[in-house]
């Protein structure tokens, strides 16, 4: 099958992996590791999270639904903390990758995001925002969550962004540093790439492509 794009996920893929900063929040407060991970992985159509990537509610109510939330299973964290640690590093590298993509393939982001920090990123720092500004003005479309209303792994948001580009499903490559995420692509007919590292992904992504990736 011909390949016509490639769509990316944003965070954990052109930056370093919010899990990280996760990891840094759970530790100050005593939590055991992944917990956050868990909390978002619980009733993950209806809760908190979900229903703020969506654009269902608002900064505020996110905040006290997140704290009762993870207060329920024994360590209170407000939204707005982990809001907070959201965003990233950017890495250079795959933005060197993306920018060689395009020069071939249709490219475009589907992001799960939320309606915090400074856009589609959700940097909380002008510095970051206007870096990431820059690489989002490389793809062709940029899909977010909290625009649509819809989000990963929703089979919706795929469909939508292969028809905003004009291709279809089995004309693209999907990346996502989630597995759940992955599925749905996958039985559109999509091959997907999981980001478990940068060296990894660019290395995949050369073997799907044929291209190759200083």
């Amino acid at each position: 099958m011909k390949l016509s794009a490639i769509l990316w996920d944003f965070g954990g893929v052109f930056t370093s992996s919010p899990f990280d900063a996760f990891k840094k929040l759970e530790h100050s407060i005593g939590a055991p590791q992944n917990f956050i991970r868990s909390i978002n992985a619980a009733n993950p159509e209806t809760n908190a999270w979900a229903q703020f990537e969506s654009n269902s509610v608002s900064l505020n109510e996110f905040d006290q639904l997140f704290a009762d939330e993870s207060a329920a299973q024994g360590y209170r964290i407000s939204g707005k903390d982990v809001i907070a640690v959201l965003s990233g590093e950017l890495r250079p590298r795959m933005v060197k990758v993306l920018r060689t993509c395009k020069e071939h393939f249709k490219v475009a982001c589907i992001t799960n995001n939320v309606k915090a920090g400074k856009g589609p990123g959700m940097s909380r720092s002008e510095r970051k925002s206007n870096a990431i500004a820059q690489v989002m003005q490389l793809f062709d479309l940029v899909v977010e969550s909290s625009k649509e209303g819809v989000r990963k792994p929703n089979p919706e948001i795929y469909k939508l962004t292969c028809t905003r580009l004009g291709v279809d499903p089995s004309e693209a490559i999907f990346l996502d540093d989630l597995g759940i995420n992955l599925k749905p692509a996958r039985k559109l007919g999509m091959q997907t790439i999981k980001v478990l590292s940068e060296d990894q992904a660019i290395a995949d992504l050369s073997v799907l492509t044929g291209l190759k990736f200083a």
